[in-house]
């Protein structure tokens, strides 16, 4: 369960990260699931790249597993809107 512990914190920080970066730009070109998913899977992302590039340390502070998946989820949705192309 300990092993999971990271995952579950990116994509939980990774969909928040989403919605409030698709809010911000105030994009409507997908709903609130679509925004969540995509937002889960930058999450993941940005887990990922806070492990490749901090190393040993990174990889064991959930805070910073927050903070990655905070940013890889809110620059995956404004990716994602931008490329659907309907903001308001």
């Amino acid at each position: 369960m300990e092993a999971l512990m990271p995952i579950i914190t990116q994509l939980i920080a990774g969909a928040a990260g989403g919605n409030a970066a698709s809010a911000l730009l105030k994009q409507q070109a997908f709903g609130v699931v679509a925004r969540t998913i995509v937002g889960a899977i930058g999450g993941l992302g940005g887990g990922f790249l806070i492990q490749m590039l901090g190393g040993e340390a990174a990889a064991t502070g959930l805070a910073m597993q927050a903070i990655g998946g905070l940013v890889g989820g809110g620059v995956l949705s404004g990716i994602v809107g931008q490329f659907l192309g309907k903001t308001a």
